[in-house]
């Protein structure tokens, strides 16, 4: 298969949601079973997905690349010629998430078939998730900035469309908004950077503005400004992804249908956040990657302590994602950037099915959300139970799982990472955090599947989901096995999707750059075994810290203590677990009582959603409200104080024109006619009366002016 083959398949695996979209959104009211064909849009769509990563993984090691003018500008001053592109990017990365994205889509169409039935609104559900598919599918296949943008803002609108799709609901519609509004707030500072980096370089093309950073043109001749541009772009994805503080969208989202949980949720909108970063990785700076490592590992503890004491279903799992996105995030900024990806992929699977596996238990339990009231429901939900152990078992890091290998991974990066700079925190976050998720992961499954029903009117209607929705688990769960990505179960690192696959790019981050997140120490060791530099503040660099002798071998060194460190965390996470819910070996009740301040505290998210209430809505309220009174009574006040003048004076003006003006002329024109009645009786039309008249003026005449 030829490179313009592969393109033209790309663009049509681009348009087919899209098409899928507009016909079902058109015709849905018209004929009811408008939903296959968005089905069989969704299975050609996955089809040409798996054709183009079969041929780009085996027969192209090199990326390919398509573009074309979509308009330009000319004889702009300083720039000449200004051309705005459109293309396509066909890399490893791409050809891998064609497959997570489309494999996702079509499991999650497939099991809303049987969850959605009977939803008034079935085939419109269908047509967005089709509008969402191709907005994501975009930002996948992408190769500038400009292209990523438009599309990272039609992913919002989608979901803003699926999460609200329930309006009815205030819970749901409040959701939504909440949702698009503040993933507005980190769009602001990711258009902020995508102009910085156009104001330098004239393109957004990813390619050839590394290709210009390399050479030393830094944005505004200043590192600083590099990393200023880095952060304000990571920015979108600390609203996309959920990052703290832009969390609180995501937990509340769950108000949407559980499928659209595992799409958007779970597997493909929140990993755009992560696709980001690691399109521009090449690019962010020391101190940018530490800062992104900071707000990974600090999201990642907050929303971990959080899940701990959620007790609807879906809220866990929300908290979860939040979580796992915080490792992925942490894993770029430490500098894991294959394992980050590999996580990227591995969470997809194991928390859709998670997602899934939670709306078959809402199927089974009639719509029950709160795990309290379930238990028991292994015996009734077998397929439903083993899917979501297996998916638990992988999101807890344990062996055999692939959640246990981009974990270690990650874990081996943080370790290194503190090593090289001191910042321990940071693993130690990542381990504890590891802890956290095999404990309240085990929680969820223990009160939900293990001991006894506590709803048993419920519990006894309660049965297996039907074939499309237990389809997509076993399968999710079947891709959660570690066989799959290596067949090394305690090394990903030497299996084919890391080693062959996923390679970390060269950095062309100017080479004093490279390594000023180091210690010293540590910084003069790298120098020591870095390339010459042309010049030390724009030296072209064909590597990077992560590729460097001295990182790869602190890897290394890190792997089998970081596995070691985190299969033990997990255990212990696992046996607090059912020490207190299978075993009640500690009283879940006294543990709460004796904690109840930290309890309250996690219970009610940190308090975090009350604090943006009474900090910045109350703020924006308020200054909302005193642009109100502003408007009212100073402007407004203003206005009608001007209105009454105006008024005061029109009046005088009416009564000066009415008594003066007009008296006047009217007083002219009695006048006139007074003077006019008076001398009509001196036209008499007789001759001799005139001819006397004229003989008494010349006397009058004679007399008053006397000859000298």
């Amino acid at each position: 298969m030829t490179e313009s083959l592969l393109i033209t398949l790309s663009i049509v695996t681009l348009f087919l949601p899209l098409l899928g979209f507009a016909v079902v959104v058109l015709t849905g009211k018209k004929f009811s079973k408008m939903y296959l064909f968005e089905m069989l849009i969704i299975s050609a769509t996955l089809l040409i997905s798996l054709t183009i990563a079969f041929f780009k993984l085996s027969y192209y090691p090199h990326d390919i690349v398509a573009s074309l003018d979509w308009f330009k500008f000319s004889n702009v001053p300083g720039i000449g010629t200004l051309n705005f592109e459109i293309g396509v990017k066909i890399d490893n990365l791409t050809a891998l998430m064609l497959i997570v994205v489309n494999l996702i889509s079509f499991l999650v169409h497939l099991f809303s078939i049987e969850y959605m039935h009977g939803d008034p609104r079935y085939n419109r559900y269908f047509s967005y998730l089709g509008i969402f598919t191709f907005s994501m599918l975009g930002i996948v296949l992408t190769h500038n900035l400009l292209m990523m943008y438009i599309f990272w803002e039609l992913v919002g609108l989608s979901s803003y469309l699926l999460i609200g799709f329930w309006f009815e609901k205030k819970s749901a519609s409040d959701a939504s908004k909440k949702a698009f509004i503040v993933n507005r707030v980190g769009d602001i500072g990711m258009f902020a950077g995508i102009l910085i980096l156009f104001t330098n370089y004239h393109t957004f093309t990813f390619d050839k503005i590394f290709e210009q950073i390399s050479m030393g043109h830094l944005p505004f001749n200043s590192p600083a400004w590099l990393t200023a541009a880095g952060i304000l772009v990571f920015m979108g994805a600390v609203g996309k992804s959920a990052q703290f503080p832009l969390h609180v969208w995501l937990p509340d989202a769950m108000e949407g249908p559980t499928p659209v949980s595992a799409l958007i949720h779970a597997a493909t909108m929140v990993a755009a956040g992560v696709y980001l970063v690691v399109r521009i990785f090449a690019m962010l700076t020391a101190d940018a990657m530490t800062v992104i490592a900071i707000i990974g590992a600090v999201t990642s503890f907050i929303a971990a302590t959080i899940a701990l004491t959620q007790n609807d279903i879906k809220k866990v799992l929300a908290y979860s994602t939040v979580s796992q996105l915080g490792y992925m995030i942490m894993a770029l900024g430490v500098g894991a950037y294959s394992f980050a990806f590999f996580h990227l992929v591995t969470h997809a699977f194991f928390k859709a099915c998670l997602f899934l596996g939670s709306g078959s238990v809402i199927h089974a339990m009639h719509h029950e959300q709160d795990i309290r009231n379930m238990g028991g429901l292994r015996k009734k939900l077998p397929i439903t139970y083993y899917t979501f152990l297996i998916s638990t078992l992988a999101i807890s890091g344990i062996p055999f799982t692939s959640g246990f290998l981009s974990k270690d991974g990650i874990l081996a990066g943080t370790l290194t990472f503190g090593k090289l700079t001191g910042y321990w925190f940071i693993p130690a976050l990542g381990f504890l955090v590891a802890l956290l998720t095999a404990f309240y992961m085990f929680r969820l499954v223990i009160l939900t599947f293990h001991g006894e029903p506590r709803d048993h009117h419920k519990y006894d209607h309660a049965h297996e989901s039907p074939f499309v929705m237990a389809a997509p688990l076993v399968i999710l769960a079947t891709l959660s096995i570690f066989i799959w990505y290596t067949p090394n179960p305690v090394g990903a690192d030497q299996g084919w999707f890391l080693s062959k696959w996923v390679k970390t790019p060269h950095t062309v981050v100017p080479q004093n750059q490279r390594f000023n997140f180091m210690k010293t120490e540590e910084k003069t060791a790298a120098a020591e075994t870095s390339e010459p530099a042309l010049h030390e503040a724009e030296a072209p660099v064909h590597g990077e810290i992560t590729h460097s002798e001295m990182y790869t071998e602190a890897m290394h060194a890190s792997h089998y203590p970081a596995m070691f460190l985190s299969i033990a965390m997990a255990g212990l996470g696992i046996l607090f677990a059912f020490l207190i819910y299978q075993w009640k070996k500690i009283s879940a009740d006294m543990l709460e009582e004796k904690l109840r301040p930290l309890h309250k505290f996690s219970l009610n998210k940190w308090y975090i959603d009350e604090l943006y209430d009474a900090t910045w809505i109350a703020g924006t309220l308020a200054f909302s409200k005193m642009l109100y009174w502003i408007d009212s009574v100073i402007i407004d006040g203003a206005v009608n104080g001007a209105a009454t003048v105006t008024r005061f004076v029109s009046r005088l003006s009416g009564l000066f024109d009415t008594f003066v003006v007009d008296g006047f002329v009217n007083f002219t024109a009695f006048l006139s006619g007074f003077i006019g009645l008076n001398f009509k009786k001196l036209q008499t039309g007789k001759v001799q009366t005139y001819v006397i008249f004229v003989v008494f003026a010349i006397i009058i005449i004679m007399l008053v002016f006397k000859p000298y």
